[in-house]
């Protein structure tokens, strides 16, 4: 009888060829075909896919994948892909969130059929609202139930989780959602599927297998990796440019609002001549979600939630890759505004509702479109020579960029009962990390206050969420660290996360993988005990209503008396973590130099900063109930 291959990964075994017989429940196959992940993570392949790292949670449907890692791992060390074993799937996905957003390099995530799909929750949001490239894979139950096939069904669960349509329940985040029905194209699927996490607007795609397609025999065979490259970067039409350039350029009061045009570091530094260019443009971030503009130019305005004067009184303005530039119903431009509008994705084709009142959109690479426009206005005679007059304009800049950051630097104070604020805290840790530290923001409500106190300039320097699924930071934060050692950089990185949203981050999963593979970060926790957005929220729509004139115990959004955030991070690390809990600014001035200390050395850190005082708030003498 005729010889075959199996495919272990994409290592190949041959080995005599065996009828598909029915087999009892138990029998144990001994030659899994190619995994979907470490299948498309061919070493011959991963390094120009850019995939180096799988986090993962393994389940019944895996048996061929775990077969081909140990293979991988064990044959092939230093050109396999890393394995994270994570105990959450949230907490896994938020990794090669994290990881991928750093690097633009493509990360992967294995979960168990449906209800690991399911465990990604917010995640898959936040990947998606976040442009995050990233490929997962889930498997299916077993299509056949009597041994027809090498992967039939051996367990109780795989009719449980047998399901009508498992896509659909990611399929509305994800940029691409596909079915591996044979292992004979997986390579194709699955780099079909990566042209699209990587081709803007960047996301996560969603494959699926089931055991009898994991286990299939094959031949092996070549698949040329330079054919399937992401689609290229656009960029503005000569007609655009010029029409742009000279609306910029004319403009009295112009505006720039980005959101996240500094995902692609290499934009940072193009806005910046294109800003130095026009004098007196000024650049709003209102996504918060990467570091746009450095907050050292002046003419940055810092982030603000789409709220700001500048919006209601600039004549020009040019929104940039941004979701949401201004808020309606709170802050909106002048009628008589002009508004152009460049985006990788002007029309937001995953929100149902967006419109802006633009004279003209384009889909265009933001990095691409600022050098364009920057030097088409140094070249042409007339702009140039105009933009050479409005040094007093410059000047302006700079003196409302100093007087902002005088009233910045007036609100980090301690009170005069030695408590403290946000803006004090933030200011005492950026004066207490590395200049080139990382920060992973999640502070929700005091997102504004953070981002004026840190003052990123460094390209890369500032990561946020980018979605509205709370819990993004735990594992983003690690993810991130990862991919800052692998590039070599080793920078430091610091979590700066609000009280609710680290419950939300899955802290029992977040910090037994940071012990398990060495992952050190400092996290600063806001404990203002409990949820103040639903408030916000709530006096948005009903200022003078009696949910106004009540506590936050009566709204069902108090934490009080909190949890011990420290302890709880402290216990899934195995008390291998630095935890503590600062309720004065005196407190907060001799632990946080010991927290860097403790990152610098290799440790992770946790400190639960006790905001406006100590009162309901574990660690701070006063743990009651309190009204």
């Amino acid at each position: 009888m005729a010889g075959g291959y199996t495919k272990y990964g994409c290592f190949t075994t041959y080995h005599p060829r065996r009828p598909f017989s029915r087999s009892p429940v138990g029998t144990s196959y001994t030659y899994p075909e190619l995994s979907l992940t470490v299948g498309k993570i061919d070493p011959r392949h991963e390094t120009k896919a850019g995939i180096t790292h799988c986090f993962v949670n393994l389940g019944s449907d895996h048996p061929s994948i775990i077969e081909a890692m140990v293979k991988g791992q064990n044959e092939k060390k230093g050109q396999f892909p890393r394995i994270i074993t994570c105990p959450n799937e949230m907490v896994a996905l938020s990794m090669a969130d994290g990881y991928a957003r750093l690097t633009n390099k493509p990360q992967c995530v294995i979960v168990h059929v449906d209800v690991g799909t399911q465990g990604l929750g917010a995640a898959v949001h936040n990947a998606s609202c976040g442009r995050a490239p990233v490929l997962i894979f889930a498997g299916l139950s077993p299509f056949t139930i009597e041994g027809e096939m090498r992967g039939s069904r051996t367990e109780y669960i795989h009719w449980i989780q047998d399901v009508p349509d498992q896509k659909a329940i990611v399929a509305q985040y994800c940029r691409y959602t596909g079915e591996i029905k044979t292992g004979k194209n997986i390579k194709q699927m699955v780099n079909r599927a990566l042209q699209f996490a990587m081709s803007d607007p960047k996301g996560p795609v969603y494959l699926v297998g089931a055991r009898e397609a994991m286990e299939e025999d094959l031949e092996p065979y070549h698949l040329e990796q330079g054919h399937w490259h992401p689609v290229e970067p656009s960029a503005l039409t000569q007609g655009a440019v010029e029409s742009i350039a000279k609306t910029l350029v004319e403009a009295k009061e112009p505006l720039l609002i980005s959101g996240y045009s500094g995902r692609n570091h290499a934009a940072v530094p193009e806005l910046v001549k294109l800003t130095e260019m026009v004098k007196g443009l000024r650049v709003l971030d209102t996504g918060g979600s990467d570091m746009c503009f450095p907050a050292d130019s002046r003419a940055s305005l810092g982030v603000r939630y789409g709220v700001d004067t500048s919006i209601e009184t600039a004549d020009v303005i040019l929104v940039v890759d941004c979701d949401v530039p201004w808020i309606n119903t709170q802050c909106h431009p002048k009628k008589d505004a002009k508004i152009i509008h460049i985006d990788i994705d002007p029309l937001k084709q995953q929100m149902p509702v967006f419109y802006l009142a633009a004279m003209a959109r384009y889909r265009a690479d933001s990095c691409t479109a600022f050098k364009q426009l920057h030097t088409y206005i140094n070249g042409n005679e007339e702009l140039s020579k105009k933009v050479s007059t409005y040094d007093d304009r410059w000047e302006n800049l700079e003196k409302q960029h100093k007087k902002r950051l005088e009233i910045i630097n007036h609100i980090a104070r301690p009170g005069d009962d030695g408590n403290y604020n946000v803006s004090y805290l933030t200011a005492c840790v950026r004066k207490a990390v590395p200049k080139d530290t990382i920060f992973c923001i999640e502070a929700v409500t005091n997102t504004a206050f953070v981002a004026d106190q840190i003052q990123a300039s460094i390209p890369g320097s500032w990561i946020n969420c980018g979605g509205g699924g709370l819990g993004w930071s735990g594992g983003g934060a690690l993810g991130v660290k990862m991919a800052t050692d692998a590039e070599g950089e080793k920078k430091f990185v610091c979590q700066i996360v609000g009280d609710g949203t680290f419950l939300f981050s899955v802290p029992g999963s977040v910090y037994w993988i940071s012990q398990r593979y060495k992952i050190p970060v400092l996290t600063i926790i806001l404990n203002n005990k409990g949820w103040n957005a639903p408030r916000k929220s709530l006096l948005l729509v009903h200022p003078d209503g009696l949910g106004s004139k009540v506590s936050n115990e009566e709204l069902n959004i108090s934490f009080t008396p909190t949890p011990d955030y420290a302890g709880i991070a402290k216990a899934a690390a195995g008390h291998n973590l630095w935890a503590e809990h600062a309720s004065t600014a005196k407190e907060l001035n001799e632990l946080l130099p010991k927290a860097v200390e403790a990152v610098m050395n290799g440790m992770g850190a946790v400190l639960d900063a006790h905001l406006d005082g100590p009162q309901g708030k574990y660690g701070g003498g006063k743990a009651a109930l309190v009204g």
